[in-house]
């Protein structure tokens, strides 16, 4: 066996698993600096979220936690939903720039596509929330099985969907 033909994709498993885990470990040092209250972004993703669920007619809160990780949407004076850490789109938002900054040089094309991206994901992690607000209110049985599946299979779907639009334009780029 080759092990030079296999030298490309190697290098990027490495580089992608290099920013990766730098990126998550630099997260995760920021979050526990709020510890055991909720970060700053997860309370401004919760609150944003509550304001497009009052915007589309529910009148939504946030009630900040100062002893746990967590940021409940209230309604009607009862928390519907809570966005934890995880719930604010970091995660997905690391994967995704992994897999740009893995896949080679910086280019001048990102200078636009990251943030436009950033914030094409951005606002489809409010959606989610958003959904996930009215699924629970509405159909509070559904809302573990939309949440742990159909919602996060969404949001992926969306990373995946970039990351096709990123590699036509780089095969664009370099023909």
């Amino acid at each position: 066996m080759n092990w030079r033909e296999f030298r490309p994709t190697l290098m990027f498993l490495l580089k992608f698993l290099g920013f990766y885990l730098v990126a998550n470990l630099v997260y995760g040092a920021y979050v526990t600096m709020y510890a055991p209250a909720s970060d700053p972004i997860t309370t401004e993703v919760t609150e944003q979220s509550a304001w497009v669920i009052t915007m589309l007619g529910w009148p939504a809160t946030t009630a900040l936690q100062t002893t746990v990780a967590n940021v409940p949407i209230m309604y009607n004076k009862q928390a519907i939903v809570s966005v934890y850490e995880g719930c604010n789109g970091i995660n997905v938002s690391i994967i995704f720039l992994s897999f740009l900054l893995a896949f080679g040089p910086p280019r001048k094309s990102l200078f636009w596509f990251v943030p436009a991206c950033l914030i094409l994901l951005h606002l489809s992690n409010l959606a989610r929330i958003v959904f996930l607000f009215l699924v629970t209110l509405y159909q509070p049985r559904y809302s573990y099985i939309t949440h742990k599946y159909f919602f996060t299979a969404a949001i992926y779907a969306v990373v995946f969907v970039m990351w096709l639009v990123w590699l036509r334009m780089e095969r664009k780029l370099r023909s």
